[in-house]
């Protein structure tokens, strides 16, 4: 079906002005529709706001200092410092790091609202409720209260940060990730709760701006949904760095103790430190929306129940972003909701393929990942080919002075076809986008190894280890 036919006149409401609801809104407004955006926030959502861009935006200050801080070995250091070989005199303005990616996180959000506005989508500072399948109800910034009509309705409501019972932030001492953006000093020792990939990030930022980090992880391993040797690396980073990661322990209570804060482990261990960041996880903002009166199916976890093209179980409902459970992550966001328009309005479309999603955890050294894992393999889910080259062999990484990280590649056995791939190092997000096209496109390892990489590089790596992967006929 066109996109130009009868749905061109589409009205399409959508409550949240993440990732997720503001691409929808660029691409039904491109296809003509008539679009109104409601968000309480700002534009951009929490992903720009207090997530995505200001964490990131911090962890390249930090990586700043990472990098200075092992330049030894480049014959890099301070004028002044008492000998060649010793970093000791760097230190971070954090108050500046912190307004600095603030103001990125504003401005970011001011530029998207005006890309929409440009385009000719209404966008409302308030919240929306859904009153049937074409009503929405809405409560302005102001108080103001009113019904807009719909043909389609779509929720990218997002998510907000799991609180313990027992570890009430407090903004001050006691952190969730949406909350340490106003400090304007280095914490002196921050124990952060969790491993998972927040944990991981802000615990390798912390170290890296100077701060003693211990990290707290209930699992034998930190990042233990992820890849395992990547894991294993990166924990030998943090060892190396002065991180103190307690594993298997399951933090009961964090309470403020004078001008710091005590954690109290499962088995009565208590760690004090100077504050603390409680990262364990999401709760989808899906309360109070009228889904039930509407009956929009929701999980036992509070996510929309949503299909490949993001259609709730009520004709005319769609829902995309972190309110799914699918995959939290602003590019499957923005996907989902470019998917979610297209076939609302009739335009081509194929439904969300998660198996293609690359993605990436930004400690240093980073982590990126598409497609198949190891962990499948080895399960027997797939059959295939293993590579991995450490970058320690790699010539660029060794003038960098690079010596942790690796590149790993999963090709089908048989067929050769690449599958997979994880890349450890600095600048992985960069560096997995060539597996990536190989994975969506379903190349060869052979295509990967006969394309030019320029000499030296880190890519070089990749190129490699697809030659290893060849197939001789």
């Amino acid at each position: 079906m066109s996109a130009h036919s009868e749905f061109s006149i589409q009205k399409l409401v959508i409550i949240g002005g993440g990732p997720g609801g503001y691409e929808a809104a660029l691409v039904a407004a491109s296809l003509g529709a008539e679009v109104t955006i409601i968000e309480k926030q700002g534009l951009g959502g929490s992903a720009v706001l207090t997530d995505v861009v200001p964490s990131k935006t911090l962890i390249a200050s930090a990586d700043a200092m990472t990098r200075f801080a092992e330049a030894a070995d480049l014959g890099v250091h301070v004028r002044g410092s008492k000998d060649g070989n010793e970093i000791n005199d760097l230190a971070v303005d954090l108050d500046k790091v912190n307004t600095r990616l603030l103001r990125l996180a504003a401005t970011q959000s001011r530029d998207i609202k005006r890309g929409l506005e440009r385009v000719g989508v209404r966008v409302i500072a308030g919240t929306g409720r859904l009153l049937s399948p074409t009503e929405v109800e809405v409560t302005t910034e102001d108080g103001l209260e009113y019904t807009l009509e719909a043909q389609a309705v779509l929720l990218a409501v997002g998510a907000y940060p799991r609180e313990l019972p027992t570890a009430k932030p407090d903004g001050e001492r006691i952190f969730t990730w949406k909350q340490l953006y106003h400090l304007t000093e280095v914490p002196e020792h921050m124990i952060v709760v969790g491993s998972g990939v927040t944990g991981a990030e802000f615990a390798s930022a912390y170290r890296g701006l100077g701060a003693e980090v211990t990290l707290i992880s209930s699992r034998d391993r930190v990042l233990p949904g992820e890849d395992e040797d990547a894991a294993v690396v990166l924990e030998n980073v943090f060892e190396r760095r002065g991180m103190n990661v307690v594993s298997r322990s399951r933090a009961q209570a964090v309470e403020r103790s004078g001008d710091g804060v005590v954690v109290t482990l499962a088995d009565g261990r208590k760690i004090a430190g100077s504050h603390c960041l409680v990262a364990v996880g999401g709760i989808p903002a899906t309360q109070d929306l009228g889904l039930e009166e509407v009956g929009v199916a929701v999980a036992d976890s509070g996510h929309i129940k949503v299909d490949g093209v993001s259609r709730t179980t009520v004709p005319g409902i769609y829902a995309v972003g972190d309110c799914t459970g699918v995959l939290p992550l602003a590019s499957v966001a923005a996907m989902q909701g470019r998917i979610a328009v297209a076939h609302l309005m009739g335009d081509t479309v194929k439904p969300l393929r998660t198996h293609l999603v690359a993605s990436n955890i930004f400690t240093s050294p980073e982590i990126a990942s598409v497609g198949v894992s190891e962990k499948a393999i080895e399960e027997g889910t797939y059959q295939a080919d293993t590579i991995m080259l450490k970058l320690s062999t790699n010539p660029r990484a060794k003038m960098m002075a690079v010596e942790d990280g690796f590149v790993k590649i999963f090709s089908r056995k048989g067929s050769g076809t690449v599958i997979g791939g994880v890349v450890v190092g600095p600048r992985a997000s960069e560096l997995i986008f060539p597996i990536s096209m190989a994975v969506t496109h379903k190349l060869h390892v052979d295509d990967l190894a006969d394309t030019f990489t320029i000499y030296p590089s880190l890519s070089g790596s990749i190129s490699e280890a697809a030659r290893r992967l060849h197939v001789h006929l």
